[in-house]
């Protein structure tokens, strides 16, 4: 989730190595620095994260796929890094004062901002990953991600996975935006193991993103109850729901990056989120496109994958990698949601 990774280590990432130059709020202005070994006549490209970059491996993704969009497009890359919410508003201002082919903003958080700054500023572009405003407008397109089709294949290894044959999910909000990674997981779990019970516990309260506390607290009654294969998706929460897992003997699965690190031998896999190959394809769309767009990224555009079904598995840290007969059941289905055989439901779309 989103949201999710940013506000913890869901959202881990490496500091930005290269030619990026970082700017943290009052500061942005410093970001107007074209990256080293670009040229002056390509086009610019500015991202603007919602936090800082600093260990967070999501939005390490985005300046990534920021940097490789630079060297496609012979252009330059500037990040702007954000830490609170006057930062982020300063960050754009400066963004777009420096007026770049197009702004890439990561998040939820900046829905708004776009929408005032793409009204004021009908020729600047702009690209909303992971989210997007609720009107449209010619200049802002959006990348949006479908996490229900990777959360569909982690309930599957969980299915397969299960000795007790009850799996869970520990969810923020019981919407239907949020109810991806858990509906989904359900839905794998059964496909692989028809007998299979599914619960969801939600996080829920004053602060449900952060509340790891809450989230530990969920996760114990559902493995009490005798589930062994937990879904993640409680934010920041999702250490309580690790902590849980490790303390009863059950097993869990991450979001958006890989967490096996967090909890080796607890955490399955993980349902990642690629803002990487979203930036980069996104800032082409932009570039040929018309604009007012929203495009669309699951396991067929390599947009949302699985630990597992990537590259370094083995060095991972995470459960799946002693299971290989499992991820050959799951590349299998993986391959059927991609040719079109397999539909996964999306809670959202209902």
């Amino acid at each position: 989730m989103s949201r999710r990774s940013r506000t913890h280590a869901l959202r881990l990432a490496a500091t930005v190595a290269g030619g990026a130059l970082l700017a943290t709020g009052c500061n942005a202005a410093a970001a107007k620095k074209e990256e080293a070994g670009k040229s002056a006549g390509g086009p610019a490209f500015t991202l603007v994260t919602p936090d800082a970059v600093g260990q967070n491996e999501f939005l390490k993704l985005s300046v990534d796929g920021l940097k490789a969009a630079a060297t496609a497009h012979s252009g330059s890359s500037k990040v702007y890094e954000s830490t609170d919410v006057a930062s982020r508003q300063q960050n754009v201002q400066a963004a777009v004062d420096a007026k770049p082919q197009v702004i890439v903003l990561v998040g939820f958080e900046f829905a708004d901002l776009v929408a005032q700054q793409a009204e004021a500023h009908p020729q600047q572009r702009f690209l909303v990953v992971d989210a997007c405003t609720k009107q449209t407008y010619p200049n802002v397109d959006c990348a949006v991600f479908r996490e229900h089709e990777g959360v569909y294949l982690a309930g599957a290894e969980a299915g397969l996975l299960s000795k007790s044959g009850k799996v869970g999910a520990v969810d923020v909000l019981d919407t239907p935006q949020f109810r991806r990674y858990s509906d989904p997981f359900a839905a794998g779990a059964k496909k692989t193991a028809p007998a299979a019970e599914a619960t969801t516990r939600f996080v829920g309260g004053q602060s449900p993103f952060n509340d790891s506390a809450r989230a530990k607290e969920q996760a114990s009654s559902l493995i009490s109850a005798g589930t062994d294969q937990l879904m993640a998706a409680a934010a920041a929460g999702n250490y309580g729901v690790f902590e849980a897992a490790k303390a009863k003997g059950a097993f869990a699965y991450g979001v958006d990056v890989n967490q096996c690190a967090a909890a080796p031998g607890t955490v399955v896999d993980n349902v990642i989120k690629k803002t990487d190959v979203a930036v980069e394809k996104g800032i082409g769309q932009v570039l040929g496109g018309k604009g007012g767009q929203i495009v669309s990224y699951g396991l067929k555009e390599g947009g949302i994958s699985l630990t597992g079904l990537e590259p370094g598995v083995a060095e991972s840290q995470c459960v799946i990698a002693q299971h290989a007969p499992v991820l050959d059941q799951v590349k299998r289905l993986r391959d059927q949601i991609v040719s079109g055989k397999l539909k996964v439901d999306d809670p959202a779309a209902k």
